[in-house]
């Protein structure tokens, strides 16, 4: 037996039933959801409780990640949703046509997150038309955060269902 054999042996490389991967989904919500519009959650917990220098903090990092955002996505937003929609679909037919569940496992990370992205967007405009300070900004990030969790308590439970799914199905078929 050589070397590769012995280290696919130790470690399933199949997706779902890989500690791994549910790690790194577990990492990916967690820091998506903890960092909102650039900004650590903790952060701004301190500047709403605190103010001054804290709340400027925000939103100074909110403006410039908005600013980034914004001029990052926009000016080739149509290029990039074509992008992201080809290789989507070739991901999506790889994982449930062809019944990959390497690219399953790669479409339920990144499916989500082409929401998560577009919610960020829409917040970082509204940010910037008329919601960059005091309370407003608390509420707008605040309410982004929950689309966020939500959306990512969502995907997590469809991946775990899935996932438990195909482990089942690959349990019953050996």
């Amino acid at each position: 037996m050589d070397v590769l054999d012995t280290v696919f042996e130790v470690i399933d490389m199949r997706s779902f039933s890989n500690l791994w991967y549910w790690i790194a989904l577990a990492v990916l919500w967690s820091t998506t959801t903890h960092w909102v519009m650039g900004v650590p959650f903790d952060m701004l917990r301190k500047a709403k409780r605190f103010g001054g220098e804290a709340q400027a903090d925000v939103e100074a990092l909110v403006r410039i990640y908005s600013t980034r955002l914004i001029s990052a996505l926009e000016p080739g937003a149509v290029w990039i949703v074509t992008l992201a929609s080809f290789w989507m679909s070739i991901l999506g037919i790889l994982a449930f046509v062809y019944n990959l569940e390497f690219a399953q496992a790669v479409f339920l990370l990144t499916a989500p997150l082409a929401l998560v992205i577009w919610l960020s967007l829409r917040c970082a405009r509204r940010i910037m038309a008329d919601e960059g300070e005091g309370l407003a900004l608390h509420r707008r990030l605040t309410i982004h955060r929950r689309f966020l969790q939500a959306t990512g308590m969502v995907s997590i439970f469809i991946t775990a269902m899935y996932g438990m799914w195909q482990n089942l199905n690959i349990s019953i078929l050996n």
